[in-house]
């Protein structure tokens, strides 16, 4: 499997060399020269089985040769060893035709952990074969850090700098982030939003001089091996509810673009997925976007929903690229036109796209009353993020097709959003439950990309 950047500029790569480099030197995204495919035979043969094995068969093709069967197996299987539900990724129903898939069982209780744990297991196969060191840098709007955090935290090969935007994430999450211990770790509250974060990693990625001095590595969901582990469950989810027999719609709380696109991607390798709903919160960009045509930014106004406030979805570019044909100069163009705002999606990519997604918002007032309304209804209790999800997928729901949304972190995450819609404070899991008698060890940071590289120079490991 070979490996090409949104830009076109960049080289061409295995999947080892995609996943240790992240972004693309021409400042693009790594995507599969071409998307592999399952046949319904195939398809329907996952049904029943662990999510581990689900995950060998999808995900094999991707990984081409870069690691041996064996390899792949053992990093699946240590990766998702620390879950604390035996399905991985369970289903529970709502209402009839509508189900919630519950992503938030991993260790650091969001999403991100699917794909962040794998991550880690086949970093350190890669790191013990070349022998290298590197600097993983990420920016997170709540949950990419902590996962990140867990899965590389005490490892001798590698220092890991997570930035988050100062101020907006929840005490939880940054606690997660700030808690632990090890010395190779460190968060860094930027003061900036989120997109500032983002701009910052970018900055730095495409200073090769440092980039190359440290050995700089991503593992936001620039990185493809992010999308492509997400990717699974969407199988397993579909396939327990009788695909490739029906077809299946599916809602996700979107904010950088990158769970949404790994099911554009179980779709493109034969999944019977209808509806690919976006779910956008006030900072409603990619609504807007497949709305109006336009892709601009505005300022991301804080919310209860904090991982979803983005103004510059990364993954969107993935999905340009795709919808312009895989035309890296026409990409190159359009995010050179992001960088004073914003630009018209020409017809025939915005035909392409609304074959593929359609979308929704929550504003903060409806996104609480959905707390309160599933509570009331089902006695569960749900984070703002998947509230976010459940009010869009309720406006998009079909007759005879079951919809799932996407469940993508616990409620315990956001226990003030949750307590101020449903009277409720949600308690932390056992292995989390002294995260706030813990000490915290945080660095806060000008929005500058000078003052990030000073700093990382002087904390990482030689």
């Amino acid at each position: 499997m070979r490996y090409v950047s949104t830009r076109g500029r960049a080289p061409v790569l295995n999947f080892e060399q995609a996943m240790m480099t992240g972004l693309a030197r021409d400042g693009g995204l790594y995507l599969p020269e071409t998307i592999p495919t399952l046949t319904p035979d195939q398809i329907a043969a996952l049904a029943g089985l662990p999510y581990e094995e689900v995950a060998l068969r999808v995900l094999t093709p991707f990984v081409g040769d870069s690691f041996t069967q064996d390899e792949l197996k053992g990093a699946i299987a240590r990766a998702y060893a620390g879950f604390d539900h035996v399905s991985r990724a369970p289903l529970i129903e709502l209402a009839p035709g509508h189900h919630l898939l519950e992503l938030f069982h991993g260790p650091t209780l969001a999403f991100k952990d699917f794909a962040m744990q794998l991550i880690g297991q086949l970093f350190q196969l890669a790191l013990a074969r070349s022998g290298d060191r590197v600097t993983i840098l990420g920016a997170t709007s709540g949950d990419t850090g902590s996962a990140a955090i867990e899965a590389f935290r005490g490892l001798t090969n590698v220092d890991v700098f997570i930035m988050y935007p100062h101020g907006r994430v929840s005490d939880v999450q940054r606690r997660q982030m700030s808690t632990p211990a090890d010395a190779n770790v460190h968060a860094l509250a930027v003061d900036g939003t989120f997109d500032d974060c983002q701009a910052r990693l970018k900055d730095l990625f495409n200073d090769h001089d440092f980039r190359d001095g440290v050995g700089l590595a991503g593992v936001n969901s620039i990185n493809w091996a992010r999308v492509m582990a997400q990717i699974v469950y969407y199988f397993t989810a579909a396939v327990s509810l009788g695909a490739p027999g029906r077809v299946i719609d599916f809602t996700v709380p979107t904010g950088n673009f990158g769970d949404i696109l790994a099911g554009y991607f179980a779709k493109a390798m034969g999944l019977p997925i209808g509806q690919l709903v976006i779910a956008t919160n006030q900072n409603d960009i990619l609504h807007r976007a497949l709305t109006t045509g336009e892709y601009r930014t505005g300022t991301a106004r804080p919310s209860i929903s904090p991982s979803m406030d983005i103004q510059v979805s990364s993954n969107f570019e993935r999905a340009l690229w795709l919808a312009y044909g895989r035309d890296g100069a026409a990409i190159s163009a359009l995010m050179d036109e992001l960088k004073s705002g914003g630009f018209p999606i020409s017809q025939g990519a915005l035909e392409q796209l609304r074959e593929i997604y359609v979308s929704g918002r929550a504003s903060e007032e409806e996104t609480t009353a959905m707390i309160a309304t599933i509570r009331a209804e089902t006695g569960q209790v749900i984070c703002p993020h998947t509230a976010v999800a459940v009010k869009v997928a309720r406006e998009h729901l079909r007759p005879g097709v079951p919809m799932i949304s996407l469940s993508t972190a616990h409620p315990a995450k956001f226990p003030d959003a949750v307590e101020g819609a449903v009277g409720i404070r949600p308690p932390l899991p056992p292995h989390m439950a002294d995260l706030f008698e813990r000490d915290e060890r945080i660095t806060r940071v000008a929005n500058d990309a000078e003052s990030i590289k000073s700093l990382i120079l002087a904390r990482r490991t030689a």
